[in-house]
Order: C-alpha cells, then structure tokens, then sequence
C-alpha cells in the first residue's frame, strides 16, 4: 500500500518535495497546507492533490507521513505534534534554531512510534558523495580543510534577512556547512570564531576555526553578502598529497597524488532534484517509512548540527574557545 503523505508548507523547497513524491509510486499525497491559502491552492492543482487550511486537517486526513517546510523557526511545534500523532515526520533543516528545542525534537523522535528524518540534502548530492566515498574507501584521510559557503545578498527573498524567520543567518544556508564538517570530517570537539556586522542588521560574516576528534583542522567561512560570483560554496579536503574538492553541487575532482591523474565528477547537465540530493533523500525517507531502513539523518545528526551553530555564535560572542558537546538542556 502506498504511503500516505501530507505537506505543510508550500513555498519553494515544500514544492521541490511535492514534485519528488508525486513521481514516487510508493506514495499517495493527500494534501498540501499552507497559511497562505493561494500557496496550497497553486500547488496543490500542480501535483494533483487536495489543499487543506492546517497541519491538523492534514492529520485528519489520514496521512501516514508528514513533510514540514514551514519557516525555520516554526518546525518545533508541527514536528512535535506530528511525532505525538505516531506519524513519520520529514523535517526540513535546520532541525530548530535552538539547542532546547533541538533537544526536544530528539527526546520526542526517540519516543515516538514514527520515525524522524531531517533534510540535510547536501548528504546525498553527487558532489559530496563523492568527497564522503574518497573517505571512506580510504583513499584520502582528511588532514586539513577548508569550507565555505558563501551568499550574495539577504534579499531575495526577502525573509532571509529576518531572524525571525530564519533563526539567524547561520540557520539559513550556512547550517548545511556545519553539517558537512562533521559528515566529512567527524565529530569537532573544539571550534573558536570571529564574526562582523557589516552589511545586514545581524553578524553577517564569519571565520571559524574547528578541531575534529579525529584530529582534523577545518577553516569554515560564510559571508551574507558576497555577490553571486560563481563558486559561492567549496569545500576542499588535504590529505598527505592528496587534495578532494567540491565546486558549488557541479562538480568535483580528487587528486590521489603529486603525479597521478586526476579524477573528476561533473554535475551540471543533471536534473536540480538529482544534483541538489533532493530525489534521493526523498527516496531514502520513503524506504524508511515503510520500513526498509533506519532514517538517513537522524535527530542526533540535527542535534549535532544545532549544537556546533550555537556554539559558533557562543564562540564569536565571547571571543572564546567553546569545546563540544555542549551542556545539553534540561526537561
């Protein structure tokens, strides 16, 4: 039986998921929801389903699975209360823009009888499997890196200059970064930061220094207001004479020695859903509801990803080197 499937939230990444689904024969959407009715309405006649006014119309419904796509600060309360109905729950990043709310999506994941994937889609886009498979093959050991994610403004759309709505800048965009540090390079115990107001009326450009367990070192940079000069994200990874890097999500190339030929991987003629991880990590999320495999970013990957964000802004704030884990709130 297909799984049934409800979205709330129905802006652009609500409609890339939407997309995804409606080509899955696994899945039957029930409805899309949104605060704004037109939003559900349009998108709702684009994927052939119904559009209901609430999450909890959509939990009326009957649906099995739930996407939540809402802004960044309004994920707690849909996530909690889906858990709480004993639906599967997707949740888009970042997990919460907060370590006690983030703590309480991960006690509340850990007792629910559904199952809790976060959407950290750079996981599963080509360029950084490719990185994640160097690692794992044993090819390269990361000795040293450097990460950054650029954007060029906090204007289009116009929310992402809104800490309101985004939680701060480093919840927008830049969390996925803090995400593949640890993806890539293992758990950081220790990370110390500087950070500028410059352009937007919230700090708007960082420098952070990170130590992994492993022993790593990475340099993380995220500046708001850059332009879009082409590449605005990229990752490179040094082992001993060895070099991987990635170029926004199109390309990638490992250098496996001084000498050696160079591997290389390019994206850019592929399709958005496929090159950005979106259509795998829906897929992936699909099998996990039907009982396939276990969620393929979990709570305590969210967790950990909140986690290393405040302690950034804890370390840029207090000038300070700021070690993990953090205390971790109380009930």
């Amino acid at each position: 039986m297909p799984v049934k499937v409800g979205i709330l939230g129905c802006g652009f990444i609500g409609r890339i998921h939407a997309l995804d689904l409606k080509a899955d024969a696994r899945v039957t959407l029930v409805g899309v929801a949104d605060t704004v009715p037109q939003a559900a309405q349009r998108l709702a006649a684009e994927v052939n389903t119904k559009p209901l006014p609430s999450l909890q119309a959509l939990l009326d419904a009957g649906i099995e699975a739930l996407y939540v796509c809402t802004p960044n600060t309004l994920h707690l309360d849909p996530v909690l209360r889906g858990l709480a109905a004993g639906v599967h729950v997707f949740s888009e990043k970042p997990m919460a823009t907060s370590l006690p709310e983030a703590w309480k999506i991960r006690q509340a994941a850990g007792r629910a009888r559904g199952m809790y994937q976060l959407g950290f889609n750079r996981r599963f886009a080509n360029v950084y499997r490719f990185a994640k498979q160097m690692i794992d093959e044993g090819r390269i050991t990361p000795l040293l890196a450097q990460l950054k994610h650029n954007r060029g403004e906090l204007k289009q759309p116009p929310w992402t200059a809104d800490p309101s709505v985004t939680g701060g800048y480093l919840y927008e965009t830049p969390v996925h970064l803090f995400d593949m540090s640890r993806f890539l390079l293992g758990d950081v115990v220790e990370l110390v930061g500087w950070a500028r107001r410059s352009v937007y009326q919230e700090l708007d450009g960082f420098a952070v220094l990170l130590r992994c367990a492993g022993g790593a070192v990475a340099s993380l940079t995220s500046v708001a207001h850059t332009s879009w000069l082409f590449p605005y994200e990229r990752v490179e990874i040094y082992g001993a004479h060895k070099t991987v890097v990635t170029e926004e999500l199109e390309r990638a190339w490992f250098s496996p020695g001084m000498r050696d030929q160079v591997e290389a991987m390019d994206c850019f003629q592929m399709p958005f859903e496929q090159k950005w991880g979106y259509a795998m990590e829906d897929r992936l999320f699909i099998d996990a509801c039907l009982g396939a495999r276990p969620p393929a970013v979990t709570a305590e990957d969210g967790y950990r990803a909140t986690e290393l964000v405040e302690a950034c802004y804890q370390a840029v704030r207090n000038e300070k080197v700021v070690r993990l884990p953090l205390p971790e709130p109380s009930a």
